[in-house]
């Protein structure tokens, strides 16, 4: 059995094929630059980010990528339209990836939402 990746360098480095490996950099990429502060580790054996709590992870599969940015996707349902959606999950092919504007919407929305119940906490 094959060690887990202690990167996302690493991680991306297994996924096979190309074209998964090409559509999880340009998530990488949207999340890096959208949300520079976030810390970027592997948790579960895939990529996730956080800042301020969960923002989103992602990953490869054989047939399928998936992003995972929680319970958001239940806002962006109408935009969402068309993927195959499980429980804070979107899932879609290797080589149709999620479009940039989504992908940045919905990480912004879980960094604001994190930090608004950040904020709360302090508060109380």
């Amino acid at each position: 059995m094959k060690p887990a990746p202690a990167t996302v360098d690493e991680y991306l480095a297994g996924v096979t094929p190309s074209s998964a490996c090409e559509t999880l950099a340009g998530l990488r990429a949207i999340i890096r630059d959208e949300l520079p502060e976030a810390v970027e580790s592997i948790k579960y054996g895939i990529p996730t980010y956080k800042l301020d709590g969960f923002v989103a992870s992602f990953g490869a599969y054989k047939n399928h990528c998936s992003f995972f940015p929680g319970h958001t996707v239940r806002d962006f349902s109408e935009e969402l339209k068309g993927y195959k959606i499980l429980k804070g999950t979107i899932q879609f092919p290797h080589d149709k990836p999620l479009s940039e504007a989504l992908v940045r919407a919905m990480v912004r929305a879980r960094a604001d939402e994190n930090l608004v119940t950040r904020t709360e906490s302090v508060v109380q």
